[in-house]
């Protein structure tokens, strides 16, 4: 059952997808489209999960569950992976990827390798007040907490 990203409680159980480009208006409008519909209907072991989705910079798909409601299942969750997966294949995009990051640099975003980004550390071109995604967040305190950060203030801190 679909409930509003603002109305989903501060513990609910996130995951966070990063797109390798930022998703046209058309394709963000689709992807509204199809998880609007998959999440109104997710479920585990037939019973409708509270869930919730929210898109962020065109980039970014954030999928929430109300665990204390009902926890999602590994088959759920699965579920969850393959509507990622359809969107992948539809827009051309890489969603799955976890050796990336993206990162602002004034009002834009931008995507590295985990490799590139370890070098433009070490070649000074980012430090550690270059505000990093945080894509290890949690819940969505968390993500309203610590998802957009300084670099020294997350994961990333360990390459400088």
């Amino acid at each position: 059952m679909f409930v509003p990203f603002e109305e989903m409680p501060k513990s609910a159980k996130i995951w966070i997808y990063q797109a390798n480009r930022k998703m046209t208006d058309e394709e963000v409008a689709t992807a509204n489209e199809l998880l609007t519909n998959f999440v109104e209907n997710w479920a585990a072991h037939s019973t409708p999960l509270k869930a919730s989705y929210q898109l962020k910079y065109s980039r970014f798909i954030i999928l929430a569950v109300d665990q204390e409601y009902h926890a999602a299942s590994g088959c759920s969750i699965d579920a969850s992976v393959r509507i990622i997966q359809e969107l992948e294949q539809k827009f051309g995009i890489d969603l799955l990827d976890k050796m990336n990051v993206t990162y602002k640099t004034g009002e834009f975003i931008a995507h590295k390798s985990l490799i590139d980004f370890k070098k433009m550390a070490k070649e000074k071109a980012v430090n550690a007040n270059t505000v990093v995604f945080n894509n290890l967040v949690n819940t969505i305190e968390e993500f309203e907490e610590f998802w957009e950060v300084p670099a020294g203030e997350s994961w990333h801190s360990r390459f400088f």
